[in-house]
């Protein structure tokens, strides 16, 4: 199996992908500071997902980048507060990412739990 079809990778890649588009509305001068910090830990969740399957071979190192990821998507859930509480996005628009993150969290708990599932030793 590729990464590419993990629920988790996939789930996440679509909140990133969401994110960039809904994050194009903020205001010009948050572009190099919640503009580019929400862009960077929505990225990292995937991005983390792909480099822990890649390192499933050695069970430590797969926990590890979940691990990672698991915390790119804390932060990114705390962006996503910032966005609503500096009204850049409304409460409906925040209730339909955050349950997205949680879903994502949860997902990726999972293969942390239960990492032989995914192919490691």
């Amino acid at each position: 199996m590729d990464f590419k079809e993990l629920l988790a990778y996939k789930k996440s890649f679509e909140l990133a992908m969401e994110i960039f588009e809904i994050s194009k509305t903020f205001p010009r001068e948050e572009t190099y500071s919640l503009t580019d910090q929400i862009r960077r830990s929505s990225r990292s969740v995937t991005a983390n997902i792909a480099e822990s399957y890649r390192k499933r071979r050695y069970v430590n190192h797969f926990i590890s980048k979940l691990t990672d990821s698991d915390a790119e998507n804390s932060e990114t859930n705390t962006w996503l507060e910032f966005s609503l509480k500096c009204k850049y996005i409304s409460q409906e628009c925040f209730d339909k990412l955050n349950i997205k993150s949680v879903e994502i969290g949860k997902l990726i708990n999972y293969m942390i739990n239960n990492p032989s599932k995914f192919g490691c030793n």
